[in-house]
This record gives C-alpha cells, sequence and structure tokens, in this order.
C-alpha cells in the first residue's frame, strides 16, 4: 500500500497514470474541465502544480478509473477486494489444538487491522492556529458555475459519539464561507448528523478534525458504509485493506486522533446551539445542482500540514465520474456479508448511471416462486441499501453488468403489471424527484424466469419499430424496450405522449417505454438511464398502460412542473460556455483532442 498521497502520485506516475500540469489553473471552474474531461474518457490523475493564487497544488483523479482504484486499495481488481472480506470470514477456526494451529498461519489477514499510535507526525510539521488559519490559501475548488462557493469535497470528517465514544470518519462536503469557517453537510441518516444532534441533546460544542490526504484508502474508507459495530471505526477498515496499522496521532487542539501521514488537518468544533447556515447550491453526484438548505457551522480553530503539502480533490456531476468506482470497491467489500444474510444472491451491481441509489441490478438463484421479490425485498432492507429507487431481478447465470444488459434480460422475462411493483420507502435527500425529501417511490422488476404458480414464462419480445409522433424529438429501440425523448412544454404531457404511442401500430412488442427530455441522445444507454432514473419518483411516474397488444411499464423520467405534484426542479450542473471556451486550448494540450 501506500504510506501518503506523495508516495501514491509517485507510483501513478511511474504507471503512466498521473498528468502534471505546469501552466496556471483556476481551482474556480477551470479544473473542473480538465477532471470532467479526463473522467469521462478514463484518463489520467491530475497534479495540478500552479493553481492560481493558491499556496499548494491540487491532486485530483485519484481514483479516476476502476483499475486505478483498485491500485489505490491494494488489489489487481475490485472483483479482489469480495475475495479478500472472503478469506477473512473463513478465518473461524475448527474446535481445539489443531484448529489454533490451522489459524496462525491465516492471522496475517488482520496484521493491519487495529490502529496504532505514533510519534512521526509529518502533518503536523507546519502548526497554524488563530489569525493565521486561512482556508483560502488551499485550492479549494469551485466546481460548477452555479455551486454556491467553493466546496471541500474529498474530506475524512472525524468525530466521536458524545455518549459513547465511539469514533466515525465520514465524507461529507465542506463549504467555505470564511477564512475560518465551513459548512457540514450532515445529512439526515449521516453518523456525523447522530453526533451533531446528541451534542446539540447535552448542550455541548462537538469536536471535530477534517484529514485531508494520506494513504488513498483513507478516503476511500470514509465513504464506506461500514455496518455500525463497538469498538470498530473506518480506521479498522482501512488497516484491514492495507495489511498494516493506519498511523494516528492526537490532533493539536482537539481530542480527535488524526492520520499522522495526511496532508492537512482542519481542526475545530461545531456549536449546535449556534443557527444554522444556508449551504449550497451545489452541482451533486446527482448530476443535478442540490439546492440551498441550512447545515451546522464548523469553526477551523487550527491548521496542521506537513511540508510541501498536495491539496486532494474530487468532482461529481453526471456520470461517469470517479465517485462511480468507489462506489463499485464498497459495492464489491460488502458483497460476501450480502451473501452470508441472502444466500440466493449470487451477485449484485449498482450501475455507474444510477449514481449508486437509483438503481441496483441483482442476481438470484431461484428455487421457489416468488424468490425473486424476496430477494429485492431483503436487499432493501440491507443498510444504506434501504435507498434504493429501482432493484432489477435476473436469474443468477444473467452477468449484472453492464447495467442496461442486464435490463434487457429482465425484460425479455417480465410481463408489466404481474412482474413489476412500486413500493414506497426512504430514499436518498439529495434526490429531487421525490413529493418528499428523502421519501418517496421504489420499483421493483421481477426479470427472472418465472414459474407455473407466478403465471409461467412469457414469449421473447421483438424490437418495436420506429413511432412517428408529434412531440417524440429522438427515439430508440432494444427487443421488448422503446425510449422517447421530447421536449417538455406542459404538466402531464409525458401521459398524454405514452398513450399516443402505445396505440401505434409500430409500437407493437414494447414493455417497457422510456420517456426523456430530449437533453440526451436516447441512443446512448448510461445517459438515457442517468437522467430517466434521476428524474424518477416511481410512486408517481411509474404506471401500467394498457396497449392493444398487452401491458406496458411506463417510465416518465421527464422534469416535473409544480402541477404534477414536483418539488422546485433543479438544473443539471455543467460547465458554461466562457470556461470552456477558455481553457480548451490548455485541455486539449494536456489530454489530447478528445479534451
Amino acid at each position: 500500500m501506500f504510506r501518503n498521497l506523495g508516495a501514491y502520485l509517485r507510483a501513478l506516475k511511474a504507471r503512466g497514470e498521473l498528468l502534471e500540469i505546469d501552466e496556471p489553473v483556476s481551482a474556480e471552474l477551470e479544473a473542473t474541465a480538465f477532471a470532467d474531461r479526463a473522467f469521462k474518457t478514463g484518463g489520467p490523475a491530475l497534479l495540478f502544480k500552479n493553481v492560481r493564487g493558491k499556496d499548494f497544488p491540487l491532486a485530483i483523479g485519484l481514483f479516476g478509473t476502476p483499475d486505478r482504484t483498485a491500485f489505490a486499495l491494494g488489489v489487481k481488481n475490485l472483483d479482489a477486494l469480495a475475495e479478500k472480506v472472503e478469506r477473512l470470514l473463513a478465518l473461524a477456526p475448527e474446535p481445539g489444538v489443531r484448529g489454533l494451529v490451522a489459524l496462525l498461519p491465516k492471522l496475517r489477514e488482520l496484521r493491519g487491522l487495529f490502529p496504532r499510535r505514533v510519534a512521526r507526525v509529518p502533518v503536523q510539521e507546519v502548526v497554524l492556529a488563530g489569525e493565521a488559519v486561512d482556508l483560502f490559501r488551499l485550492p479549494v475548488q469551485k466546481c460548477w458555475p452555479k455551486d454556491g462557493g467553493p466546496f471541500i469535497t474529498l474530506p475524512q470528517v472525524i468525530t466521536k459519539d458524545p455518549e459513547t465514544g465511539e469514533l466515525n470518519v465520514g465524507m461529507y462536503r465542506m463549504q467555505v464561507v470564511a477564512k475560518n469557517r465551513t459548512l457540514m453537510h450532515w445529512q439526515l441518516h449521516k453518523t456525523g448528523r447522530r453526533h451533531f444532534e446528541k451534542a446539540r441533546a447535552l448542550g455541548k460544542r462537538l469536536p471535530v478534525a477534517v484529514a485531508l490526504g494520506g494513504d488513498p484508502v483513507l478516503a476511500y474508507a470514509a465513504t464506506a458504509p461500514l455496518p455500525e459495530l463497538p469498538g470498530i471505526s473506518e480506521y479498522h477498515l482501512a488497516g484491514f485493506l492495507r495489511g498494516r496499522p493506519v498511523e494516528l496521532v492526537r490532533a493539536k487542539t482537539v481530542d480527535l486522533p488524526v492520520p499522522a501521514e495526511a496532508e492537512f488537518v482542519l481542526e475545530g468544533y461545531v456549536d449546535p446551539a449556534e443557527p444554522l447556515e444556508v449551504e449550497g447550491p451545489f452541482g451533486d453526484h446527482t448530476g443535478f445542482y442540490t439546492q440551498e438548505e441550512r447545515y451546522p457551522v464548523f469553526h477551523v480553530t487550527a491548521i496542521t500540514h506537513r511540508r510541501g503539502a498536495i491539496y486532494p480533490s474530487t468532482i461529481v456531476g453526471v456520470p461517469p465520474m470517479e465517485d462511480a468506482w468507489l462506489i463499485e470497491a464498497s459495492e464489491r467489500l460488502f458483497l460476501p456479508a450480502a451473501k452470508a444474510l441472502l444466500p440466493e444472491l449470487v451477485d449484485y451491481h449498482m450501475p455507474p448511471e444510477g449514481v449508486a441509489h437509483n438503481w441496483v441490478n441483482l442476481s438470484v438463484r431461484k428455487r421457489y416462486p416468488g424468490q425473486g421479490l424476496k430477494s429485492a425485498y431483503a436487499l432493501l432492507g440491507l443498510g444504506q441499501m434501504m435507498f434504493a429507487k429501482m432493484l432489477v431481478v435476473v436469474d443468477g447465470e444473467v452477468p449484472v453488468k453492464p447495467g442496461f444488459n442486464a435490463l434487457l434480460e429482465a425484460v425479455a422475462h417480465l410481463l408489466p403489471g404481474r412482474d413489476t411493483q412500486v413500493l414506497k420507502g426512504p430514499l436518498d435527500v439529495l434526490d429531487h424527484a421525490p413529493f418528499a425529501v428523502g421519501f418517496g417511490g421504489k420499483l421493483i422488476l421481477d426479470g427472472t424466469v418465472k414459474l407455473p404458480a407466478e403465471g409461467g414464462p412469457v414469449a421473447p419480445p421483438a424490437i418495436p419499430g420506429p413511432v412517428a409522433i408529434p412531440g417524440v424529438r429522438a427515439q430508440a429501440a432494444w427487443p421488448g424496450v422503446l425510449a422517447l425523448t421530447l421536449e417538455k412544454t406542459r404538466p402531464h404531457q409525458a401521459r398524454g405522449l405514452a398513450r399516443k404511442v402505445l396505440r401505434e401500430g409500430s409500437a407493437q412488442g414494447v414493455r417497457l417505454l422510456l420517456l426523456t427530455d430530449d437533453r440526451v441522445d436516447p441512443k446512448d444507454p448510461v445517459q438515457l438511464m442517468w437522467l430517466l432514473l434521476a428524474n424518477l419518483d416511481p410512486a408517481r411516474d411509474a404506471w401500467v398502460e394498457e396497449a392493444p397488444f398487452g401491458p406496458v411499464l411506463v417510465l416518465d423520467g421527464t422534469r416535473k412542473f409544480p402541477e404534477e405534484g414536483a418539488r422546485p426542479w433543479p438544473e443539471v450542473a455543467e460547465l458554461d460556455p466562457d470556461t470552456l471556451r477558455r481553457v480548451q486550448p490548455t485541455v486539449a494540450k494536456y489530454l489530447g483532442k478528445a479534451g
């Protein structure tokens, strides 16, 4: 593994996966233009050595491809994370001396599990406190034009439960609002939010430390949906993955452990007695701007950093972005545990275009009627899987990725209405589509081969022909699936269009009708499914339409008007034309014509 961020960047350079940019680049929008192009084309990590008006270099793209993410986590590929956990689960010995002897060679799997305190502290080589604290010296990015300001996007936020002392390390974006203040995006379901609420109830300030950098596995661990177990923190997970202990030291001004090999540590507190302040907007991982909302204020009382520190960052937005590969790493890492709880589960996958929770494919070994639906229900009960919006179930021999291929396999075996269900439950609070924040519809497509008790198999679907309906801007078709885009100008327009389309003779064979706004090419399944699922609340936007040739499941992924029961609809996060024109020559110079 890697002792620190510098060691990782040197290793990337040796692999030809680091691009060093010497020309001046602004952390406001311009760095985003480089990073977005690199992510979309599978390009290298980027090190901006000359960030205008800032004192430190900026590194981005540390997890920019699946292979690079695997390299950062010390495995040959992301599937090897599941193998690593399976070996851990196999450590239980048989009873007696023979079992203990058999366990000895396996203990290397656990040698890094427990963090250790150290005296050598590179991250405290420079200590800035009081008036010397100045977050504006750091190249904190303003990622998208309508962002409310610069945001720290790759932080490891460290807090302790005020009652139990249990440690948590989470990744929560932080808007910089002053030289010594940020806002802390502690969402409703997050552990940091719970620590904040407990501190409020106790009438106490909550000490906070924020680490930036270190072994890249630390940043990953802060994103991982780790089950809450007494005495186990994200540092234990990181140590297990890296095969050696995470080296920790007490922060200078707060009683919290911080990684000794980090680049920066921000120390301070959140005072629950203070009023919340407006945060945002922010171009989020959904691809849309998250609107303004009130969050707690983090007061930075000290900054420590290593000499020659490098500031790590990331951007999120319209997929694919590098957060997709962090999500896939967690998906692989927790697969063995999911299988232990759900024995029929063969595999599952969250396609990048589903931006984590919007879409989950799962394959199961089916033995009895209803097992496909049962498996989907069970998965919804596993930790953060409760946020899943669309679950597609296929038989065990069907690959769960690429995501769209699995969806087509499911459509081949489902009868809309009979094999589709809409439920309600928790959703990601960043999801703009549901009626209420954090609560809305969920859609299950049971694409397993049906047993007699379930109504039996269905015939293979045909590819529908083109439809000639006014209002359809573009279309694409696959067996059983028709995708249409439209320019939506009035409420309920998509529902009326669907009824007209399904009366067309050329629509024969459609089982799944997908409707989206005309900002994407429907022939591009990734962009099609991203926009459709982002704009979909199944409780409002999924229904079965009876066509002359049979039932059709319609999914309305168009933007919604207030008359359709929608909250204010956000804009897509994208760079403005002026920024793109300004940086295009430099982007092309470093990233080629694809830039």
